[in-house]
């Protein structure tokens, strides 16, 4: 079977029409650990019965490796927000909801966030010693929390009528502080549409009986991590968070 249209393509990847499913396919030449590991964490996410993509099969598909797996209907939350902002509230809540109950799960199996973090703190540019030395001393004091983090949790990667949604991408799932999730969430929201990141965390705040300097605590460590993907207009904003560890 061909691919067919494109649905979606993002960074590393692009998302075809498969059938009535979705095929993930890489570069040629780049992707097979990728494609495997998330293979692996779907399955994992499956097991624990939350709203995410089943894994069909995953391999070469022609010169590409790929990932098949079903295929979520519908708009992202990010569409529909867009095409309907009096919807802001509900759409908000949903996500909150679907957040915390991944949140709610752990997978042992899966690479601890602060490893991540660590690595990409240690290798990012333009952070000045004494910073970095202080960030990596915040990474090591995080709390050892193994709740299930998505990495990638925004209205983009979320597909469907609430109520029925399936978030996708769970390329970046690690176990770690939810806080930590909350904020990485907070931080790709505020880069785009700063009132929309504001407002989640506030409402995720507020349902889960915590503060909003609480989860945003992780925020500095978030942000100097971010560093190592090198996006240009990204960079002054994020500096500045990693500056007020």
């Amino acid at each position: 079977m061909q691919p067919g249209r494109r649905l979606g393509t993002g960074k590393r990847a692009s998302v075809f029409a498969y059938g009535g499913d979705a095929l993930k396919l890489y570069s040629p030449g780049q992707g097979k650990a990728e494609v495997f590991r998330e293979a692996a964490t779907l399955a994992l996410v499956e097991s624990l019965g939350l709203p995410a993509p089943r894994v069909r099969s995953a391999g070469q598909f022609d010169s590409a490796w790929g990932l098949a797996m079903s295929r979520a209907e519908g708009e992202t939350f990010a569409v529909q927000l867009a095409g309907d902002p009096a919807r802001r509230d509900e759409i908000i809540d949903a996500m909150v909801a679907l957040h915390r109950n991944i949140h709610g799960h752990s997978l042992r199996q899966l690479a601890l966030l602060s490893g991540r973090l660590r690595d990409n703190i240690a290798r990012a540019p333009a952070l000045d010693a004494a910073v970095r030395r202080r960030l990596l001393e915040a990474v090591a004091a995080m709390p050892v929390d193994m709740a299930l983090c998505h990495g990638d949790f925004h209205p983009m990667n979320i597909v469907g009528p609430i109520g029925n949604a399936v978030v996708i991408d769970w390329l970046d799932a690690m176990s770690g502080p939810l806080q930590a999730d909350v904020a990485r969430s907070y931080l790709l929201m505020a880069l785009v549409v700063p009132e929309l990141a504001d407002a989640y965390v506030d409402r995720y705040a507020a349902v889960s009986q915590s503060t909003r300097d609480a989860l945003l605590a992780p925020l500095p460590v978030i942000a100097a991590a971010r560093l190592v993907e090198d996006v240009p207009e990204e960079i002054p904003r994020l500096l500045a968070w990693a500056a007020t560890v």
